[in-house]
């Protein structure tokens, strides 16, 4: 019986983002889909700053970037009428913008990332059953030439709204369905409307309900969108046979002249579509699951949470719950990660599943807009639907521990960061100009935050200016420290060889210099804040320390360092191996 580290079902852009990141931690993997070729249809096709960040640390950035067209803004129009014009900008220190990519070109991106690895998907392999005990999951795969059996230590089912794995877990998929049934287009327009801008046009009846519709995102090619509207009731299918109507369907599928109909009613300019590549019905569901993780089965993407394609949640929600996942397991595969690690997947990412549901079935009708008794101007909703807000306050892998800088001196705990209501982020809120949080705490990211990027640091040997995500890009935590003039070497030093022991190793230690401080004596990497946006962005203090996981969320923050702080905040996620 042929044996393996993780086996990951699903080879859509959740699956191959676990399996990539867990060849790229150095564990085993193997990814298996029940399908012979993929399939050449954008069906998820936005893709959010906070992804381009993910795949920038992935080593796919470059990639995506050359294939991938950018989301300006979007157009609304409503009864025929033009509504307000909605600009997706973000500030200068997000380093990515808003983009849009056929899933078929993601799922090859990220397919040839992971052959970059050796580690091929097997396709025309179907999952048919998991069975797990104390010690692994017994698999059974369905292939050309029969069934084989395979023994994993941990599986991760990717597979969709309907999921095997989550069935093998016995696991809830609550919710319920929409009523209404959709279509999708992949055509061709000619129109005046300016390009890198998405199209949104409603009708309503008389008692104010939305009863006609048209979203229309752009894909890279001349005049080219995909386009979604209601389904004509000769094209409307019977209901899902296992309950979760979701995705698209395998029944007629709309022809150019049913795309056309809906163009000549709701269209803001007269227009002929043409050159229709794919079409299909689809239906949309809402629903989550009740774990993520069920023993040594894991859930993530669709598997976990299906929702409303509005403002481009799902696929960026999936594949950072495959990025949140991957690093930790890596660790207790290992046998290095500490009691609990594998539950933190579910404490962490669950409460994004939940808040990402909730959120796109109030918009599902009304597009996106504020969160509902918030008063949030358009730079946060921006960010929320970046997904540059999403972080992990209350996670057990980054609470405070003696000696943090949050709770530790007056500072916020856990959960009144950034993100936890809903503010701004480290990324431009309270904090940002280096000065204390409105709060009256530190400013600045809070343990559990998104780490923010900042720009111009130099390196002696460099003469280009480096980013603070070019630091952070290895497979390890991170350990920046902020020294000024007064910060005295030993305290650096002795807590940078705490922290190493207690992560066995698997830590990058920094000494991010002030403009003004000499170079230190001891041998540690260095790069100087030359321009100070490290100590604007994290309003760090002289001698501060900030601990940065794998997936570019802070674990802690701490102000002055001590070797035991240290140490007691990586046991959290490291064991005694």
């Amino acid at each position: 019986m042929d044996e393996i580290d993780v086996l990951v079902v699903g080879a859509g852009p959740v699956g191959l983002t676990a399996a990539a990141e867990l060849r790229r931690h150095g564990v085993d993997c193997r990814i298996v889909d029940r399908l012979a070729a993929p399939q050449h249809y954008a069906k998820a096709v936005g893709v959010q700053p906070r992804t381009m960040e993910v795949w920038d640390a992935m080593g796919l950035v470059r990639a995506a970037l050359d294939e991938a067209v950018p989301m300006h803004g979007q157009l609304l129009f409503v009864d025929g009428r033009p509504g307000p014009r909605i600009e997706l900008a973000l500030p200068p220190d997000i380093p990515y913008g808003f983009a849009a990519l056929p899933q078929y070109t993601t799922e090859r991106l990220l397919t040839e990332h992971l052959a970059g690895y050796g580690t091929p998907v097997e396709r025309g392999t179907e999952l048919v059953s998991a069975d797990q005990d104390p010690d692994g999951v017994l698999a059974v795969l369905r292939t050309a030439s029969g069934p084989r059996e395979l023994r994993a230590r941990y599986v991760i089912g990717c597979d969709g709204a309907h999921s095997l794995v989550r069935k093998a877990a016995g696991l809830r998929f609550e919710g319920d369905a929409f009523p209404e049934q959709y279509m999708l287009g992949d055509v061709e327009v000619e129109w005046d409307l300016p390009a890198g801008y998405g199209v949104r046009a409603t009708h309503h009846d008389a008692d104010g309900r939305v009863d006609d519709l048209l979203v229309c995102i752009p894909l890279p090619g001349r005049g080219r969108y995909r386009m979604s509207m209601m389904v004509p009731d000769e094209l409307a299918g019977p209901d899902a046979a296992d309950g979760v109507a979701h995705g698209l369907e395998g029944g007629a599928a709309p022809e150019l002249r049913h795309i056309q109909a809906v163009l000549d009613r709701l269209s803001p300019r007269p227009v002929h579509a043409s050159a229709l590549r794919w079409s299909s019905t689809f239906r949309i569901s809402h629903r989550l699951v009740d774990r993520y993780r069920a023993g040594r089965l894991l859930l993530a993407g669709d598997a976990a949470h299906i929702h409303p394609p509005t403002g481009a949640q799902g696929m960026n929600t999936g594949i950072q719950d495959a990025h949140n996942l991957a690093w930790k397991l890596a660790l207790a595969v290992r046998g290095i990660g500490a009691d609990g690690l594998l539950d933190s997947y579910h404490a962490e990412r669950h409460p994004v599943g939940e808040e990402v549901v909730g959120r796109t079935v109030r918009n599902a009708r009304s597009g996106v807009q504020a969160s509902p008794g918030a008063a949030e101007d358009l730079g946060t909703v921006l960010r929320r639907e970046a997904q540059l807000l999403v972080g992990y306050p209350d996670s057990p892998l980054v609470e405070p521990g003696p000696g943090s800088g949050s709770g530790a001196d007056g500072g916020p705990g856990p959960g009144s960061g950034p993100g936890a209501d809903g503010g701004p982020g480290a990324d431009g809120g309270p904090g940002a100009d280096g000065g204390p949080g409105a709060d009256g705490g530190p400013g600045g990211p809070e343990p559990g935050d998104r780490a923010p990027d900042c720009r111009e640091l130099t390196r002696d040997l460099a003469s280009y200016p480096v980013r603070l995500f070019d630091l952070l890009r290895g497979p390890r935590h991170t350990l920046l420290f902020h020294v000024d003039t007064a910060t005295p070497g030993v305290l650096v030093t002795t807590c940078a060889v705490a922290a190493l022991s207690t992560a066995h190793g698997l830590l990058d230690v920094y000494a991010l210099l002030a403009p003004d401080a000499p170079a230190p004596p001891w041998r540690l990497p260095t790069a100087r804040d030359s321009a100070g946006e490290f100590r604007a962005a994290y309003a760090a203090r002289p001698g501060e320390a900030f601990l940065i996981r794998p997936d570019g969320y802070l674990a802690g923050r701490f102000h002055p360092p001590t070797p035991e702080g240290l140490a007691t905040c990586l046991r959290r996620t490291f064991g005694t191996g």
